[in-house]
This record gives C-alpha cells, structure tokens and sequence, in this order.
C-alpha cells in the first residue's frame, strides 16, 4: 500500500470497535476504493438478530460514510496539511438496501465525489460484497469539523 493510502488510515478518527475501514485500495480527487471485513464476534451480531446474525444498516451506512467521506475527506484537503486525525460531521444520508451482509463477510466500498467546497463534501457511495452482488447504493454528505 502506497504511504499515501496508509497516512489516511491513521489519521481516520474512529478506533475498535467503531472503525468500519481496513483498507484503501485506491484514492484520487474523483473517489475512493476502500474495504472492511465485517467481524464475526462483534457484540452488535447477539442481539441482531437471535439466531439469524445480521450486520444492521446503520453500520453498512457508517462503513460507507467512514470510506466514502472520511478517508475521501482526508485525501481531498491533502494527508500533508493535516497532523492529526480529523472530524466529519455527518449530515445526510439517502441510502437503499439491496442485500444482506453476514458477519465475517468482505465489503468493498466505491464513492465518487459530487461535490468538494468549504469542506463540504457530497458522494454517491456502493456498497458491494466479495462476489460483487450490490448489498447497498446512495448518497451521503457531510462537512469537515474545524477546531475553535
């Protein structure tokens, strides 16, 4: 993996158990390829649900969100203007499922940029597994939090 690619990874802002990106498999100023492996021990996988585990929508959503606007964030304002890791607020989500993901499963998540100003970003975000059957698809936005 490029230095470039990994400076991301470490100045994402979330850590265990809330990291929903292992990978980056590339990244320009149009998008972003990135990918997590979705535990199968993870806590949340008892209660939902009992007996049939499923990886709940709200965090395929965070997992898009965290690679689709967070790391893509990161690469648009540029890994060398920044020393520490950064915050995004997330403000809108327009996201349909299309398949179930079971713990342990690979997802690959492709976003493209529709918008960059003001540290505003806007993506179309794709949600897909190993095979490449389509489990989620839509759009995100958000904006980079400054320190005061």
């Amino acid at each position: 993996m490029s230095d470039h690619r990994e400076r991301i990874l470490e100045l994402m802002p979330y850590a265990e158990p809330f990291r929903f990106i292992d990978e980056i498999e590339s990244v320009n100023n149009e998008g972003i390829v990135g990918y997590y492996t979705f535990k199968e021990d993870s806590d949340f996988y008892m209660g939902h649900f009992p007996g049939f585990p499923l990886t709940p929508g709200v965090l395929l959503t965070e997992c898009m969100a965290q690679i689709g606007m967070v790391a893509l964030g990161i690469h648009l304002i540029g890994v060398e203007n920044i020393d520490a890791p950064i915050r995004f607020a997330f403000t809108a989500s327009d996201v349909k499922f299309s398949n179930m993901v079971m713990p342990g499963e690979r997802v690959k998540v492709v976003a493209t940029k529709r918008l960059w100003r003001m540290n505003v970003l806007r993506c179309e975000v794709e949600l897909l597994k190993e095979d490449g059957t389509q489990a989620a698809k839509g759009k995100l936005a958000g904006y980079r939090l400054k320190d005061e």
